[in-house]
């Protein structure tokens, strides 16, 4: 029979990797459970992981392409869209789902003891199933485009990981806080429709004026989505920008363990 140790001396820095491990069966458990409740118990159930990132696209490239008259070079406009909706709409769900994560499992919290990181680490697994409904629709497009992806598509690993690693991270730091401060679950939605559009989805960086470029890749979301648009479809990319957004991601997501170590001691206290 395995012992579980609670140590209150255990630093607050300290992520407990063994322990995730360890619980690897309750964060597959709970990530099949929130797949279950999306696609199995609805009408229409995948069709609409399809169709939210077709409605997305259709009203983006109608307000960008057909109104702003967005030059997006070679690349059809709605190919470019769709290939930023691919990496933002991963980083909007896991940032939406992430203010009621721990809430509405709070009978499990203050029951029993587990690492409380598999909760965020579940909602970041099942992101992935509408990442991969959202490439399906971009892969169909390219077909009928007629457009292939160059060599630069072995770089999209790298990209994806750091879409990932911003989910998990802002995710990590909204649920840590909504803990407290309830009221922010009711922000996010609102600062997530800013973020769109202040965010290169279907329009490129370079209309952003230069002095105000660099400022820009402080968006942990624009490097990442520039990122993707280049593996995919070979459009232009701005590495230093890049760079910054990378930078970003993973000082995010150390600050957002540092603090979330530093609530977990207390969150059942105080969900």
């Amino acid at each position: 029979m395995n012992k579980t140790v609670i140590d209150s001396n255990k630093k607050s820095f300290e992520i407990g990797f063994s322990e995730l491990i360890e619980y690897r069966g309750l964060l597959w458990m709970l990530a099949w459970r929130d797949i279950k409740v999306r696609y199995t118990q609805t009408y229409l159930g995948v069709i609409w992981a399809i169709l939210t990132p077709i409605i997305t696209l259709v009203i983006l490239h109608f307000v960008f392409s057909k109104i702003a008259k967005v030059d997006t070079g070679e690349v059809p406009h709605i190919l470019f869209t769709i290939a930023g909706i691919s990496a933002w709409t991963y980083f909007s769900r896991l940032l939406s789902e992430s203010g009621n994560a721990f809430i509405s499992s709070q009978n499990m919290i203050q029951k029993i003891y587990f690492p409380k990181l598999v909760i965020p680490l579940s909602k970041a697994i099942v992101g992935l199933v509408d990442l991969a409904f959202t490439l399906l629709c971009l892969v169909a497009l390219m077909f009928y485009y007629k457009v292939l992806p160059g060599q630069e598509i072995v770089v999209l690993p790298m990209f994806l990981f750091f879409a990932i690693l911003a989910g998990i991270a802002i995710g990590l730091w909204v649920s840590a806080l909504t803990i407290r401060y309830r009221d922010l679950r009711f922000l996010v939605p609102f600062l997530l429709r800013v973020g769109m559009f202040i965010t290169p989805i279907a329009y490129p960086v370079s209309m952003v004026p230069e002095k105000f470029r660099l400022l820009y890749y402080v968006n942990p979301m624009a490097g990442v989505i520039e990122g993707f648009r280049w593996s995919i479809l070979g459009t232009e990319m701005y590495w230093t920008g890049a760079y910054i957004s990378f930078g970003v991601i993973i000082l995010l997501f150390i600050t957002a363990l540092i603090y979330f170590k530093s609530v977990e001691s207390v969150m059942a206290d105080i969900i």
